[in-house]
């Protein structure tokens, strides 16, 4: 979605417009502007100021959000007084605690887990590499054979 796009769907809400209305008049897709529309809900007309940076939030603070949101508050009144991007944050929150518990809602380690060189194969049995050499041995004799029919029907 465009710049023009996000400014005419934020006129189009302060004008009383909801979310489906404005992505059929405006003919984006209807996921990138309800994100957009949860955005204007909680941050009102700073919604395109800036784009939404990605804060660090402890995992106290987002247990007693989803908690909260548990028990019943309204998840945009929540997002605005708890400072959230998006009420969809507490959706997603809501969703990790739900399929992992609190785990769900600790902070995770980034990027690939390290491996050390030397244990990234595990040792093949003597049967194994016997195999490996085999099928290798087999791939040769093959090989050799279409070589030699080639240069017998050459010499013809």
């Amino acid at each position: 979605m465009s710049e023009e796009q996000r400014e005419a769907a934020v006129a189009l809400f302060e004008t009383g417009w909801g979310a489906w209305a404005v992505a059929t008049r405006l003919g984006v897709g209807k996921g990138a502007i309800k994100r957009l529309y949860g955005r204007w809900r909680t941050r009102g007309g700073t919604t395109l100021v800036a784009k939404p940076t990605r804060p660090v939030f402890s995992f106290e603070f987002k247990l007693d959000a989803v908690q909260r949101y548990r028990a019943g508050e309204p998840k945009v009144a929540l997002a605005k007084e708890l400072g959230l991007s998006s009420p969809l944050l507490l959706e997603k929150w809501a969703r990790q605690y739900r399929t992992e518990g609190e785990d769900g809602l600790r902070p995770k380690p980034k990027g690939r887990p390290k491996t050390n060189p030397g244990t990234a194969r595990k040792p093949e049995s003597e049967v194994e590499q016997l195999r490996r050499e085999n099928e290798r041995l087999r791939a040769e004799v093959a090989f050799l054979g279409k070589v030699n029919a080639l240069r017998d029907g050459e010499q013809r």
